[in-house]
């Protein structure tokens, strides 16, 4: 018999097919018009080949302790114990460090997408259990987008307009006439969301756009950001350039007189700075359609038709998080912003400047107005972080200043490291970089499913069920529905759930009560959904309905926003809508930064060549563009059919341009080696003319295959990728700015799965043999 149960996952809800225990398959969601093929791979989670399935312990560490030989981490075997040994040996690390060092000594990274359960979050439900015994180190913003929030949260106020709170996509489906999508808009990055999903929209909204003939210019180094059928213009603009671009956008409309001035003076601070920024009054140099050009490579005339049209029409500017996850990252999102202030149509229906639609499924969808479902952290004793992508800058130079925000701090000296649902080896850039860092903590503890690339780099290795083994519930402020999470089959090995992982932790560090509050599993569903619920009454008048009838129906609606318009209330009132900002209004020139001072990000929107670009390239390097794949999530279920299919010979396939691979010898199919100072890796060649010249494409997310002093053989771009912040107020990470070279490789023929599992195999006891 066929059982069917209701479930979701980052990229989308489903319904699960379960007889005698095994899945035999998923159903997309019947509400869905566009769901993601990557459901269908779940079902991987359900083989042990690369699950962790029992406690384990790093050989080295079990016998020394804090004193053990560090680089032994990745190369020792492990030795498998029972679970209260385990749990006793994390529970006496944290004492142990809190108590000789302090709790700022432990980092919580769980930088975690493991799952979208919203009560089975590994990341909350560690930051809970460590501030109820003194607190943690964590990390602040996301890899995804850092940059982006730093910046908008001081020249507007908060980061709403990169967290799907601009204007929706129905308004700009119905209202907008000039469309100028700067980076991606692609199904390919909204299959997914961070709390899950219940219903993929954009691809209805770009058709609609479409029907109704909107002019849309497409600005990326890739063609195929945006859907074929859009019927875009395509500008291949020189990655990192953007800024350039709409800086020379606006000096050309201010040139012409053509710039709001009654919107510049009613509603932002500082647009006199900015105004004589784009005219040259300190560098001489006018930023205009010509100036733009030499440094994006797009042509002049083009420009300056395009800077006429926006103020002519309904003019909507649209800017991918992967803009700012670049050296300077702040100024494509500042730039758009100071674009938009100068055509004056902020606050119109299609109008003005949203970021990051497209990123994620839900930024742009009607967007939820109730009570998201989700496990509180509790109050932080301490106040001690890290920007998210300075993970190896605080475990190599502990003590160190950084600076973020405005405010210096210090690195902590970190001593314990726990890391629950993540994975920093694919995450994190520089990789070899960080394998040196990965050296200086006394203490790693991993809690994962999966012997990812983290997991086999660890001391401790608590296994963790996926979360079609136990129950849940996902939802969050970017989807319209709440959704069941159903317990589809029996957990692997001795794998437990998150929650009951920490709660028998918590138990021994004496604060078991204050953790659970006396709720299991379900008990804690149904109380989040019923806050959820009774929100959604008293403060919308909204009925969603009882949990038993959620419970079995596997999705309940929320109360929602539709056509919104971001900053219209603002517009008409700036005095008495003022935004959280140094002066009430939108910040073009920045009191703030002129007295930080930092060169890298200066006191207006600004043009700064990166660290490494095309403009000063040498003859033979590439710019590499490192974004995510089309068949899996980050690194995610790599071995799944979505992920398979856009691999060959096993490896990554890196896209270049026809031109680009003649020049070098590279046939289609042929294996790579692409290299830089930080590193090398192999992929598979696909030659497209999708891709600019001079750029290079690798996705994120193969599992990190070292071989000896040979390349990575895998294909991740992160053994090549600058592990640098994007400024000293913003601190994001900068993966996208980075130049490789090329060639064909003919010296490593080895499969990356079959590598991975004998590496695997190596350090592995033989459970079969263990008591």
């Amino acid at each position: 018999m066929i059982r069917r149960i209701p479930h979701c996952s980052h990229w989308g809800a489903y319904t699960i097919l379960v007889e005698d225990g095994r899945i035999t398959g998923v159903e997309p969601l019947a509400e869905d018009p566009a769901p993601s093929a990557i459901i269908h791979s779940v079902a991987e989670w359900a083989r042990p080949e690369r699950r962790v399935l029992r406690p384990m312990i790093r050989e080295g560490w079990l016998a020394k302790r804090e004193h053990s030989d560090r680089s032994g981490r990745g190369a020792e075997r492990f030795v498998a114990v029972p679970w209260d040994e385990a749990l006793d040996l994390v529970a006496n690390e944290i004492t142990r460090v809190a108590d000789t060092h302090g709790n700022a000594s432990i980092f919580a990274g769980s930088y975690g997408w493991t799952s979208c359960g919203r009560f089975h979050h590994a990341s909350s439900l560690l930051k809970r259990t460590l501030n109820l015994v003194g607190g943690y180190t964590g990390h602040v913003d996301t890899y995804s987008i850092a940059a982006g929030p730093v910046i908008l949260r001081h020249v507007l106020g908060d980061d709403r307009a990169c967290g799907g709170q601009a204007n929706t996509l129905d308004d700009i489906a119905e209202n907008t006439e000039t469309l100028v999508v700067f980076g991606a808009m692609s199904p390919r990055t909204a299959q997914s969301e961070a709390g899950g999903i219940g219903a993929h929209y954009l691809e209805g909204y770009l058709r609609r756009i479409a029907e109704r003939g909107v002019r849309v210019i497409h600005v990326s180094p890739l063609r195929d950001d945006l859907p074929e059928w859009v019927g875009a213009e395509w500008w291949p603009i020189r990655p990192n350039t953007d800024a350039a671009l709409m800086l020379g956008l606006a000096g050309e409309i201010v040139a012409a007189g053509r710039h709001d001035a009654d919107f510049l003076h009613r509603c932002t601070s500082g647009s006199l700075e900015f105004l004589a920024y784009l005219g040259g009054d300190a560098d001489g140099q006018r930023k205009d359609a010509a100036w733009a050009s030499t440094i994006t490579g797009l042509p002049t005339d083009a420009i300056r038709a395009l800077a006429r049209r926006l103020v002519d029409s309904r003019s909507m500017l649209t800017v991918s998080w992967a803009l700012q996850r670049a050296h300077h990252g702040e100024q494509p999102f500042w730039a758009a912003l100071g674009l938009a202030a100068v055509v004056g149509q902020i606050g119109l229906p299609g109008g003005g400047v949203g970021y990051g639609y497209g990123s994620l499924g839900g930024v742009g969808a009607p967007f939820s107005v109730g009570k998201s479902p989700g496990m509180s952290q509790g109050a932080k004793p301490i106040d001690s972080f890290i920007p998210v992508a300075r993970i190896s800058d605080m475990l190599l130079n502990p003590g160190t200043p950084f600076t973020y925000q405005g405010e210096t701090r210090n690195y902590p000296d970190t001593r314990l490291v726990y890391w629950a649902g993540g994975n920093p080896f694919h995450h994190h850039q520089d990789l070899n970089r960080l394998s040196k860092a990965w050296t200086r903590p006394e203490t790693i503890i991993v809690q994962d499913p999966m012997w990812t690339a983290t997991a086999r780099r660890a001391d401790i290795v608590l296994p963790a069920s996926t979360s079609i083994e136990r129950n849940d519930l996902a939802g969050n402020k970017r989807c319209d529905l709440i959704l069941a999470m159903r317990q589809a089959i029996a957990p692997l090995g001795q794998s437990r759930s998150d929650f009951d992982i920490f709660d028998a932790l918590a138990q021994r560090l004496g604060v078991g009560p204050a953790f659970n509050e006396g709720r299991d599993e379900m008990g804690w569903i149904r109380h989040l959904y019923d806050e959820s619920r009774t929100h959604a009454l008293r403060a919308h008048g909204f009925l969603m309905p009882a949990f038993e009838t959620f419970w079995e129906r596997g999705h309940a609606p929320v109360p929602v926003q539709r056509n919104h318009v971001y900053l219209a209330g603002f517009r008409q009132d700036p005095a008495g809508n003022a935004l959280d900002t140094e002066s009430g209004l939108i910040v073009l020139g920045s009191k703030t930064l002129a007295q930080l001072e930092h060169d890298d990000c200066l006191p207006h929107p600004a043009w700064l060549p990166p660290a490494e670009w095309l403009g000063k390239a040498g003859r033979d390097e590439l710019h590499l563009i490192s974004h995510q794949p089309q068949g899996r999530l980050h690194s995610q279920l790599e071995t799944g059919a979505a992920s398979m299919a856009d691999k060959r010979h096993g490896r990554e396939q890196l896209r270049l341009n026809p031109a680009d691979a003649q020049a070098r010898g590279i046939a289609d199919g042929a294996t790579v080696r692409l290299w830089n100072a930080r590193g090398a890796c192999l992929a598979s060649a696909c030659i497209s003319s999708d891709t600019a010249p001079g750029v290079a494409v690798l996705p994120t997310g193969a599992w990190f295959t070292p071989v000896g002093d040979g390349p990575e053989i895998s294909g991740n771009p992160n053994v090549l990728t600058l592990d640098i912040g994007t400024s000293a107020f913003g601190q994001g990470c900068s993966a996208h700015t980075c130049l490789i070279r090329v060639a064909p490789y003919a010296g490593d023929n080895r499969d990356p799965m079959r590598t991975y599992q004998s590496q695997l195999a190596e350090i592995l006891p033989d459970l079969e043999n263990t008591p």
